[in-house]
């Protein structure tokens, strides 16, 4: 029998996501923001590319374009309008001081009670290897968050005007091998279908596979989820708590 998923804490205000390409967030993650976004909660996004390597078809220029405006539609489904990129070259990100001074600024312009992040892990539930991008932008997003509040660390950003912010509570990381908290989004989960099917060029370009039927594919994982956590449709998070 699988474990039982226990409900994230939703006593918060305000979010920031920070994943590595456009459509990270899409594979569940929107569902719950979806819902955040009703309860009257900010949420913002920060991309570190543009996935400009993301459509074989496409050249990067033509295939950053069309995936930023992908991107940027696929967040107004969700009620999520405040979308920033850090231009790191897709495919090819580092871990490094550079990344975390980027995510540490967002952390501290935003100033948010929760930061988002998507798979860290070397690999997915099932032992598949996890893609490099994400690897290196979820290690540096959870750094990132203790850099933020220590003003000797980038001491530059105060210089930008930026001071230090500790108040993250909780981070989150969706997509995880180690998730054991979950969000219910029954109610929200046809806008995280939407927002997935909003990257309509770059699903044409996986071809036939387990995404040529994006609401099939988030279906089936939402409901295993839901059925760990006592409701219908359910996204799964690793929880991080900060304090």
């Amino acid at each position: 029998m699988s474990e039982q998923l226990e409900r994230v804490d939703e006593d918060w205000s305000s979010a920031l996501a920070v994943v590595a390409h456009p459509d990270d967030l899409e594979y569940g993650a929107a569902a719950a923001i979806a819902r955040w976004r009703s309860q009257g909660k900010q949420v913002a996004y920060c991309l570190a590319t543009r996935g400009e390597a993301g459509i074989d078809a496409l050249a990067p220029a033509e295939a950053g374009r069309v995936r930023e405006e992908e991107q940027r539609m696929s967040a107004a489904i969700v009620g999520v309008t405040d979308v920033e990129f850090l231009d790191y070259p897709d495919g090819t990100i580092e871990y490094g001081l550079p990344l975390r001074r980027d995510i540490a600024r967002m952390i501290r312009r935003h100033r948010p009670d929760l930061v988002l992040t998507a798979n860290h892990h070397s690999t997915w539930t099932g032992g598949a290897p996890n893609q490099a991008d994400h690897v290196a932008v979820g290690r540096a997003v959870i750094d990132a968050v203790r850099d933020a509040g220590n003003r000797w660390v980038f001491p530059e950003l105060e210089n930008e005007g930026l001071s230090p912010w500790s108040g993250v509570r909780l981070l989150l990381v969706a997509g995880s091998p180690q998730a054991r908290y979950a969000v219910d989004v029954t109610d929200h989960f046809a806008d995280g279908v939407k927002s997935l099917r909003a990257h309509a060029a770059y699903l044409s370009g996986l071809g036939q596979g387990p995404m040529s039927d994006p609401e099939a594919f988030l279906t089936r994982i939402a409901c295993a989820t839901g059925d760990r956590a006592g409701c219908s449709h359910a996204v799964a998070f690793e929880q991080i708590p900060m304090r």
